[in-house]
């Protein structure tokens, strides 16, 4: 890697899939492999670290390789809870989050978020795809940890809403729009496995 910084990708597994009959997303199978295993292929050669956010499932998480580890803060208050529960860990420059139901997300991920973070010395970058903002595809500053933890206290939970407060810039992946497809319901996983039965 050229960059000088040292960066851990966190996989987050940890919702509990309400929305796909509550199957635990990154073990879903697509086109004969587990979802996490295509975002963990995506990201090993990008960072120097992965590690796994899981709530449930933890030693079929664990098969693949990497650390798991759950929500330090109880209630699954959603994806902040895994990126604080990351934050506070990490011994490394910048946490990279990302869903594990996006299997087809841009190579150049890392390489592209901190470089234009540290242009620009931002808090977070996060990931677009030219129309919308990604806001489980964030590069972070372990410092904003307890900022996390603050937001979570007062009852909100949105990401977008938490990263507002900072200086945040959006780092556009136009040019690989399909790269944070994601999968809710089982009508996209299988309009997702077609596309990688065609890739």
């Amino acid at each position: 890697m050229s960059q000088q910084v040292e960066i851990e990708a966190v996989v987050l597994a940890g919702g509990l899939s309400r929305r796909m009959d509550r199957q635990d997303k990154g073990l879903i199978t697509l086109a004969n492999k587990p979802m996490v295993r295509y975002v963990l292929d995506r990201l090993q050669p990008q960072v120097q670290h992965i590690r796994i956010n899981a709530n449930q499932n933890q030693a079929q998480y664990a098969q693949f390789g990497y650390e798991v580890f759950a929500d330090k803060l109880p209630g699954f208050m959603g994806p902040l809870t895994g990126m604080y529960s990351a934050l506070v860990d990490t011994t490394a420059d910048y946490v990279l989050v990302v869903p594990c139901d996006c299997p087809l997300l841009p190579k150049d991920l890392a390489a592209r978020m901190v470089q234009q973070l540290l242009a620009e010395d931002a808090d977070v970058a996060v990931a677009t795809d030219g129309e919308r903002d990604h806001s489980v595809v964030l590069l972070i500053k372990p410092e904003l940890a307890e900022s996390i933890r603050t937001f979570l206290d007062t009852g909100r939970r949105r990401v977008d809403m938490w990263y507002g407060d900072f200086r945040v810039t959006r780092v556009s992946f136009a040019d690989q729009p399909e790269a944070f497809v994601n999968v809710n319901t089982p009508e996209d996983k299988q309009q997702l496995t077609d596309v990688i039965a065609q890739s």
